[in-house]
């Protein structure tokens, strides 16, 4: 609820957006060691600078240690991942991974643009990113079994609440609810047909002899595997949508699969290597586009539909049970922001799901036109939105925050929990500052000084 940075929220900072290269040109050296694991000073410059951007700073000197505090205390909750060997798969990393790319490909407009707004290629980025997740999500699993059990009454809200001044309470941006109706036009037969004999002619290659690997990286269409010639990583049973493990299990070390199909386009595989429960696999995909045709046609679609809802023909709820392709066709087509886990989006993070839609002068009960987006899984869409509720800006409030402040609540309750259990790892754990951080005075755990 506070703009004050919560324990792990330096890590989430680094999850966001890459800021340009010339925000990372710092002089960089090592500020801590917990375990086997180093936080450098870049990772505290690129986090302080996103917060400074965002909200600006009034205390240089305090956000840093805090921002070096969450640090500390995911990377004692991932030493502790490491020693209790908590397993976080290559593949479970590399979703998450893709999730962030295909949104800062969104916003840049482009992959081909990435390097002119953020100053990173692709491959550069997601590098960065699988190495930041891979951590995060190791401190998540222990965390989560930590303080996964932990809830708060509505009283322990209200009291929570009230050890707040009115003047400290932050004021809410203007917030908006939303529905959506998401037209994903289907790949033609013929289409699906040519990626299909593309893939047959590389299989066939590889088959008289050539590399899987090189092939992988010259024609694959996945873009954080094809650099790294394919391979995925170890990954088990479960990891993987099941037409691909299916087929991924039957392999033999080196035999080359048939064609699979699977939500993604078409794939070969290749088994690296088994090791027991666990394989490695390489594989080429190749995805089938959408034609501009069928993609005229579902604008064409959504926008007749629009003058159906206007006139009222058609509710918005029933056109989006009876047409959308959206997962949140039987809610009516109300979406959920998925940062925040409720209905309400603030004008940032609609714009980052919805770029092409003006939110801002749209008014209650109003339908957009159709609009093309690009959806969580990178295909092309097209959709309608409307806005069933507007909530102007205001003063944090138990009625109009209710979730909010609760969600605040909840999270200071673990974090007492979180404290409690750094204080009694730091006294088993080699942990080492650097003498310019040793002087933290608003540091929540007792760090060896």
């Amino acid at each position: 609820m506070m703009k004050k940075v919560t324990l792990l929220a330096a890590v989430l900072l680094l999850l966001g957006l890459p800021l340009s290269a010339q925000e990372h040109q710092v002089v960089d050296g090592i500020v801590a060691v917990v375990g086997q694991t180093i936080i450098k000073k870049s990772d505290i410059e690129q986090a302080y600078s996103q917060i400074r951007l965002r909200q600006g700073v009034q205390n240089a000197e305090a956000e840093r240690c805090n921002l070096l505090e969450s640090m500390l205390i995911n990377k004692l909750l991932v030493h502790k991942g490491m020693v209790d060997s908590v397993e976080v798969t290559d593949s479970q990393v590399e979703e998450e991974v893709q999730s962030r790319l295909q949104r800062a490909v969104q916003q840049a407009g482009g992959k081909e643009k990435l390097r002119e707004t953020y100053g990173y290629s692709y491959e550069e980025m997601h590098d960065q990113y699988f190495d930041i997740l891979h951590d995060y999500m190791l401190g998540q699993r222990v965390e989560n079994e930590l303080t996964g059990n932990i809830t708060v009454t509505p009283a322990e809200v209200q009291e929570y609440f009230a050890t707040y001044s009115p003047d400290s309470l932050p004021t809410i941006p203007t917030q908006y609810e939303v529905a959506e109706i998401v037209i994903e036009p289907s790949v033609s037969d013929e289409e699906r047909e040519r990626v299909r004999g593309e893939l047959a002619e590389l299989r066939e290659r590889i088959i008289k002899g050539e590399k899987f690997s090189l092939l992988a990286k010259l024609y694959s269409q996945d873009p954080g595997s094809a650099s790294k010639g394919g391979e995925l990583g170890f990954f088990g049973r479960g990891d993987m949508v099941a037409e691909f493990e299916a087929a991924a299990f039957q392999l033999k070390p080196g035999e080359v699969s048939p064609i699979v199909e699977t939500q993604f386009g078409f794939h070969i595989l290749q088994l690296i290597e088994r090791r027991g429960n666990t394989i490695n696999v390489r594989h080429i995909l190749l995805q089938p586009k959408i034609s501009s045709g069928d993609l005229l046609r579902a604008r064409i679609t959504l926008d007749s539909l629009a003058q159906e809802i206007r006139q009222g023909r058609i509710t918005f709820e029933e056109a989006a049970l009876k047409y959308s392709d959206g997962t949140s066709k039987s809610q009516g087509g109300v979406v959920t922001n998925p940062l925040m886990r409720s209905p309400r989006f603030d004008k940032e993070t609609f714009i980052q799901l919805y770029p092409g839609i003006g939110i801002t002068a749209m008014e209650e009960g109003e339908i957009s036109n159709a609009t093309p987006i690009t959806t969580l899984e990178n295909k092309s869409a097209y959709c309608l939105i409307k806005v069933n509720k507007v909530i102007p800006e205001h003063k944090t409030n138990l009625n109009d925050d209710y979730d909010r402040i609760q969600e605040a609540a909840l999270q200071n309750a673990k974090t007492k929990k979180l404290v409690s259990w750094c204080n009694r790892m730091v006294r088993t754990t080699y942990i080492r500052i650097a003498d310019e951080y040793k002087d933290c005075p608003n540091f929540q755990v007792n760090w060896p000084r």
